[in-house]
Order: C-alpha cells, then sequence, then structure tokens
C-alpha cells in the first residue's frame, strides 16, 4: 500500500472537481496519515495541527476523494487487496473505467519522507483477451459478486464468458452489476442470463457500450428486457455470432431487425416463446443475414407461412433447422419452404408438435433439401407412410430418421424407408409409434439395407415376432441395437435379429423387457462375446445367474453392464469376478434383491478397473459394507 498516494503537486490535492473550494494545502506542520494494518474501529476525520485522541481513518475521506487515491493504484495485487477492505471500496473500484485509471507515478508517500524520484511504473497488463469464465448461481447471483469479478479479473488475463443463473429474491443482480461488468471487462464474448428479472435495458445498454467484443448472448426469462437493450448490443457489437432469446416477453421484431442489420456474421439464432416476434422480424433476419446463418432454431412462436418462405427461399448457408410448436404454420408453409430451392446445404431439420406438416410438405422438403443427413419427426399426427417413404425417396443423402410419437407411420412405413433410402441410411429411431404393428405382410429379401447400423424401436408395444424377424432378415449389418420398454418382446421376438447381426453386436439395450429369458442372454453372450461393449438388462427379471455364467466365459471386451431388477445373486456376481478376461467399466445391479453383503469382496475385486458402481436399493447390502465400498474404492463412483 505504499505507493497509494500519487500526485502530481504536492503541495496541492484537487478530487477531480471544478470546484476549487476543494481543493487544499499541505502546510509545514501538518500531521502525516500512515495506513494502518488494522482498520480503524473509529472513523472520524483528524484536525490538522491538533493531537486528537481518536484515531483517523481514511473512511472519512468523500467518494469523491477516495475515487482519486484508488484510480492511482497499479492494477493487479494491490487493487485487488483495496476491494477486500471495504464494500464501498469495491463498488468504487468497480465503477473506474479503464481510461479512469492512472497509468504513470511521478511522486508518491513512501513512510513519512517524499520520494522525488519514482521508479518507472510498471507497464499496464494486457487485459483486451478474456480467458476467464465466471458462473454465478442462486444465491451467489449479486451485484457484490459481480463488482468483485469485475475487479478481480482485469489483471488475470480479462473476463471472457460470464454466465448468471437464478437471481436472488433479495439480493439479486441489478443494472448496477452488469454497469460494473461493462466498466471492468470490456473483452466480455460471451454473456448468458438466466432468471435475472430485476436486469433490464439499462444494464444491457451499458454492456453494450463499453464489451464490443461480444460474440454470443443468452437471455432466458428476462422480463425486463426489451428491444431498446437488443438493439443497442446490436448496435454496438458487430462480432455476434450466436444469439439466444427464451421467454423475453418484451422482446420482438426490431430486435431480429437490428440483428440483421448490424450483425453481419451472425450464424446462430434461437428465439423461443416471445409473443411479439411475427413474420416481419423473421423475415428481416433471414433476408438480411441468411447467407451466412447456418443455424437456427424457432419455437413457440406466432410465425406463419410467411416466414417458413422467406427461410426457404434466403437460408441458403443453412446447415441445421429445429421448428417446434409453430401453431400457425399449415401445409402451405412447408410446401414453400422445400419449393424455395435455398436449403440445398440443409443437413438437419428437427420438426416437432406442428400439426401443419403433412406428406405434401414432407415430400417437398426431400426434393428442396438433396443434402439432408438427418430427420426427426416429433408429435406430427399428419404424417404417413406415404410421406416418409417419398421423404427417404427423394433425401437420397440421408443417414438417420427419428419418428417419435408418430401414431400414424406403420410398419409399411419403416420398411418402406428401408427398401427407398439408398445406401446411407445408417440410424432409424422409433419412440412412442403405436401404430407400429405387425401386420402379417412378407418383404422382399432383395430390398436389403446393409448400411444400417443402428436399430432403435422403444416403447412401440406393435412389434412382434413378425416385425423383428423381419428387420434382421433385410438389416444384417446391425451393431447398436435398443430395444427397451417394449414389454411383449420376447426370446422369439429377438433371436432372429440377434442371429441375423454379421458384423457383431457392440451394443445392445434390453431394458423394461420382463419376458426375456436368459436364452437370449446366452445367444447374444455366444454370437457377440468378441465385439460387444455395452449391454443393459434393466427390469428383466427372469434374467438369472445362468446369464452372467455366460457373460463372464464369452464376453471379452465388455466394459458397461447393468443387470439392475434382474434375479442375480451373490454367486452370479461371484462368477464375474472370477474371470480373469473381465474389465468392466460400469457395473449396475440396483434393485437386485437378492444380493448380499457377501458379495463385498466379489465387488471389490470388480472395482478394481470401474469408474462407476450402482448398488442402489439392495435390501441385502448394509450400509456398512456400501461404507467399505466406498473406502476401497475411492476412485469408482459409487451410487447407494
Amino acid at each position: 500500500m505504499s505507493e497509494v498516494f500519487d500526485f502530481s503537486d504536492v503541495h496541492t490535492f484537487c478530487p477531480n472537481s471544478k470546484d476549487s473550494n476543494l481543493s487544499f494545502t499541505l502546510g509545514s506542520r501538518v500531521d502525516m496519515y500512515f495506513l494502518q494494518r488494522k482498520r480503524s474501529r473509529i472513523s472520524a476525520p483528524f484536525i490538522a495541527g491538533k493531537k486528537s485522541k481518536m484515531q483517523s481513518s481514511i473512511e472519512a475521506l468523500p467518494d469523491e476523494c477516495l475515487f482519486e487515491i484508488l484510480r492511482r493504484l497499479p492494477r493487479g495485487r494491490e487493487t485487488n487487496a483495496c476491494a477486500c477492505v471495504s464494500k464501498r471500496w469495491l463498488m468504487l473500484l468497480s465503477s473506474m473505467k479503464k481510461d479512469e485509471m492512472c497509468t504513470s507515478e511521478t511522486t508518491r508517500f513512501v513512510g513519512p519522507e517524499i520520494q522525488s524520484n519514482p521508479p518507472k511504473p510498471k507497464e499496464d497488463d494486457d487485459v483486451s483477451r478474456g480467458y476467464l469464465s465466471r458462473c454465478l448461481e442462486g444465491k451467489k447471483a449479486t451485484d457484490v459478486r459481480l463488482a468483485a469479478i469485475a475487479v478481480g479479473t482485469a489483471s488475470r488475463g480479462g473476463l471472457g464468458k460470464l454466465s448468471i443463473r437464478g437471481s436472488n429474491e433479495t439480493r439479486g443482480p441489478t443494472n448496477l452489476g452488469l454497469k460494473a461488468i461493462s466498466r471492468g471487462c470490456p473483452s466480455l464474448r460471451a454473456l448468458s442470463l438466466w432468471d435475472v428479472s430485476p436486469v433490464g435495458d439499462e444494464g444491457l445498454c451499458e454492456i453494450a457500450s463499453a464489451c464490443h467484443s461480444l460474440e454470443d448472448i443468452q437471455f432466458f426469462h428476462c422480463p425486463n428486457i426489451t428491444d431498446k437493450g437488443l438493439v443497442a448490443i446490436a448496435k454496438n457489437c458487430p462480432n455476434l455470432t450466436s444469439v439466444a432469446v427464451e421467454s423475453c416477453l418484451n422482446i420482438g421484431n426490431e430486435s431480429l431487425q437490428a440483428l440483421g442489420n448490424y450483425c453481419p456474421d451472425l450464424k446462430f439464432v434461437s428465439i423461443k416463446n416471445c409473443p411479439l416476434v411475427g413474420d416481419k422480424g423473421i423475415a428481416s433476419l433471414f433476408s438480411s443475414v441468411g447467407h451466412v446463418l447456418t443455424r437456427a432454431k424457432l419455437q413457440t412462436l406466432n410465425i406463419s407461412d410467411v416466414s417458413l418462405a422467406v427461410i426457404g427461399h434466403y437460408g441458403t448457408a443453412m446447415i441445421d433447422l429445429t421448428l417446434v410448436g409453430l401453431q400457425n404454420v399449415s401445409e402451405k408453409g412447408f410446401w414453400l419452404m422445400g419449393k424455395g430451392h435455398g436449403l440445398r446445404k440443409l443437413k438437419s431439420l428437427t420438426v416437432t408438435s406442428c400439426p401443419g406438416v403433412s406428406d405434401l410438405g414432407l415430400e417437398s422438403l426431400g426434393k428442396g433439401c438433396p443434402d439432408i443427413k438427418t430427420l426427426a419427426l416429433r408429435k406430427c399426427p399428419r404424417v404417413s407412410d406415404n410421406g416418409v417413404v417419398s421423404f427417404a425417396r427423394a433425401a437420397e443423402s440421408l443417414e438417420s430418421l427419428r419418428l417419435e410419437e408418430c401414431h400414424v407411420i406403420t410398419q409399411r412405413g419403416v420398411f418402406g424407408i428401408l427398401a427407398n433410402c439408398g445406401k446411407k441410411l445408417k440410424a432409424i429411431v422409433l419412440v412412442n409409434c403405436l401404430g407400429n404393428r405387425d401386420l402379417g405382410f412378407r418383404f422382399p429379401l432383395t430390398s436389403r439395407c446393409r448400411s444400417l447400423r443402428s436399430l432403435t424401436i422403444r416403447n412401440c408395444p406393435g412389434f412382434g415376432d413378425a416385425g423383428l424377424g423381419g428387420l434382421g432378415k433385410i438389416c444384417p449389418n446391425l451393431t447398436h441395437v435398443d430395444l427397451s420398454g417394449n414389454k411383449e418382446i420376447t426370446d422369439a421376438c429377438i433371436l432372429p435379429l440377434v442371429e441375423s447381426s454379421e458384423d457383431g453386436l457392440v451394443e445392445v439395450k434390453l431394458s423394461g423387457c420382463d419376458k426375456l429369458t436368459d436364452n437370449t442372454v446366452t445367444v447374444i453372450a455366444k454370437l457377440h462375446g468378441d465385439t460387444l461393449d455395452l449391454l443393459k438388462l434393466d427390469g428383466c427379471r427372469c434374467v438369472t445367474d445362468a446369464s452372467l455364467i455366460e457373460i463372464a466365459s464369452n464376453c471379452m471386451v465388455l466394459s458397461e453392464l447393468d443387470v439392475s431388477r434382474c434375479g442375480i445373486t451373490d454367486s452370479g456376481i461371484k462368477v464375474l469376478a472370477e474371470a480373469v478376461q473381465m474389465s468392466l467399466l460400469t457395473f449396475s445391479i440396483a434393485g437386485c434383491s437378492l444380493v448380499s453383503d457377501e458379495s463385498l469382496p466379489f465387488l471389490v475385486e470388480l472395482g478394481k478397473t470401474m469408474v462407476g458402481l450402482n448398488v442402489q436399493y439392495c435390501g441385502g447390502i448394509t450400509s456398512g459394507a456400501v461404507d467399505l465400498l466406498v473406502d476401497q474404492l475411492w476412485r469408482c463412483d459409487i451410487l447407494s
């Protein structure tokens, strides 16, 4: 603190004010003030030329004088140390702009004497890079902490990313906290605000005026932020590349127009649940920066067919497009988006809860997006077999297809996709599609889909012997199979699919298939033990120790095994532990009521290679045994 006092004139001190009455001279007999190691409990001004019984304190100085003192501190440890003295000093330091901090020293106090030839000052650190990242959540999100971040990061590379999640109801962050960040963190590149209701346009305008390097902004549930704040950021931060706005009820078309006009490098935009955003804003945004915009997500907005037509025409750089909950978009909108021929670079399309998408629109999109590789349809009640087959036939580059809660699609549609997808389809996912039932038709074996590697059919109760058997015959190169949640699947259903895999199964997920027995596990272990890496049998109650014996004997490379809620006992775990070739990384026996403390030494043996062990709801394993596991398997995460 010897460098605190630094004035160009030793005999006159003026605290940066036009009022000459604030100036005073230092007489020859004035008592000098020396900084103490501890703050005085009594804060009162001293009287020049007289001795006082009360200790003097720098806290008696007004803010103007203290400001002049603090701004002369070298940036770094001295500044951080002073910020720890009191909240008053911290807030004063955080309110200083970079150009208000002194960069040279001509005279300063060192002890009781005046040094006339001080050493050369250290060069100002480069704080424009913005390497540091800070996240404040819940009660930790206050103006005081923001001020401390602004002061503390200035000399450590500069703050690059700031995230504030959830406001403190009593002392939450306000515009004052953002003002401190703007003053002390001009290198800020990413700002994220979640549920910060006290922050409004005033704070954003402060950020916009100082943090011109902003590239990424996220505003979620911020009701006091309006178009004024976002427009200010758009005008002053031309380097913006990513913008996400969710549930900001006062942000509308004006903000999107400003982003389109002033942010030429914008590549990602996500707008969700903003009722003031309409066709005018979306059209203006895409017509201005559609040639560089590569990713967009539009969810729960009051837009119509016009917006989709504009996207289809101007989105020439679009690679990833997500449309969710667009209730006012009709069949015509999706048809126009495909007919615009502007989405020829689109590779991923996700449509969820959009009642307007139909077979006609889907076929148009397939023709207008020839390079699309991933399609996901969720809760689209008007899409039928004809639509998905037409899309698969038109989109020759399709590699992944996901259908969720599309109840009109049947097994005819699934097999039609496999027959018309060309040679690039690698994964197909069916989730909660109640229309997929065995229809008893025969599919020609000449139409095989050898490119398909991953098959997922979850919670589709209609798939039975005929459906799975047919899939096994026309998809001989499967390596990943997920049939979780299909309670009606039996050994007879799945064995043809398992036996037809020519390249060897790598991942098999059968959770919730409670009718499967040891026969299925035995076949999987014997046929695919050399390639099997993951096996999930959670809830398969008919699986017993016999399955663990086959797994221990045949599965050489298995790293993840889940036999939760199965009929295994201590004997089965012992067999696994004795298998020399076993090197499990994660093992779950949650809910296995027949497992007891006798398995403790076997679990310890298996745990030598494991990073995760789940023994939750195992009634036979006592808390003492769990404590021993925790002590001996200290490298392993144990759920108990």
